[in-house]
């Protein structure tokens, strides 16, 4: 008899145990559900309503690449919304230039660096000189890129080197010196400008595109990082802009411009500053690119194929003739 009971008082228990995880799954299925209803409802109401913008003014701001084109709008963007600048290129004499234009447009505070992002000690080299001259950087925008606009077996193994250690080994340096910092202040952001070669291939720009989608994917990674971490004080922006018309695509032309347009330089960084000012994670621009992605990931690629072929996109890098260097 006691057999009896002690056999059925431990099949109770075990029963009880089962049902724990199953309560606990049913649980997590409710808050999931009832936090996507919530965000779904947010987006909605964010594409009705502008989303709240934070304000940047004394955040520390560093952009690579920021001697010209779009690294030198940003920067005379954040000047103007009282931001404190820190300026590196390569290009000493662009760097310079950019910093008094940036001074011209009402930034009190501009740092200008000479800095070669491919090289990693140089990196650190100069982000431990901006931490004791400047302070912690709350704002990283990993801008600097280089094209070579070859074929993948007429571009020369320096070149391709090249490609990856400015477009994408370099945000793990700039990350590696400035992240830390971040964590520990639960303040900062990180922004990432990839780019439309960074979510599909192209023809002519096989190293560029690889480059752009390992900077993309360590964006993305080291964000869910921050994430699963719960270390929220941590914003991620990823950008990605089709061809923008600062010369470092010269020559490039698409065979719809109403629909793949070549992007003005002063339209893009006005959306990238909107983007990171709302903390978006992701901005693909222009809009067309976030359907066209998602064409690609439910197409066949024999549709695909036809699809880039009648867009004009295995002939985009036709005409490109890159930056024209000054005399």
């Amino acid at each position: 008899m006691w057999d009896a009971a002690t056999a059925w008082l431990m099949t109770g228990e075990g029963v009880s145990q089962n049902m724990a995880p199953d309560l606990n799954s049913t649980k997590d299925l409710f808050v999931f559900l009832g936090k996507s209803v919530f965000s779904v409802l947010e987006d909605m109401v964010f594409t009705l309503i502008p989303k709240p913008q934070k304000n940047v003014a004394g955040e520390i701001v560093l952009i690579t690449g920021a001697g010209s084109g779009l690294g030198r709008l940003l920067a005379l963007k954040f000047a103007s919304l009282g931001s404190v600048l820190v300026l590196w290129d390569i290009n000493k004499e662009g760097t310079e230039e950019t910093c008094e234009m940036a001074q011209a447009a009402g930034a009190t505070r501009v740092y200008a660096y000479t800095c070669d992002c491919s090289q990693r000690e140089e990196v650190y080299r100069v982000a431990d000189q901006v931490k004791r001259e400047v302070g912690d950087v709350s704002i990283l925008i990993n801008n600097a890129g280089i094209v070579t606009g070859k074929n993948f077996l007429d571009c020369p193994d320096e070149l391709i080197e090249k490609s990856f250690d400015v477009n994408f080994k370099a945000h793990l340096w700039t990350y590696k010196a400035f992240l830390p910092a971040m964590i520990a202040n639960d303040h900062g952001h990180l922004v990432c400008i990839s780019s439309s070669a960074g979510l599909t291939g192209v023809n002519g720009l096989a190293d560029y595109c690889a480059s752009k989608f390992a900077a993309f994917g360590f964006a993305e990674a080291v964000f869910a990082e921050t994430v699963a971490q719960k270390q929220m004080g941590i914003k991620t922006t990823i950008v990605c802009p089709l061809l923008i018309n600062t010369g470092m695509f010269e020559g490039c032309t698409t065979k719809f411009p109403s629909l793949l347009p070549v992007l003005e330089p002063e339209y893009a960084v006005r959306k990238i500053v909107d983007a990171i000012l709302q903390e978006k994670v992701y901005l693909y621009i222009p809009r067309v690119l976030y359907f066209l992605v998602f064409l690609k990931s439910i197409l066949s690629s024999k549709i695909a194929t036809l699809l880039c072929e009648y867009l004009g996109i295995f002939n985009v890098m036709d005409g490109f003739v890159g930056k024209k260097k000054k005399d």
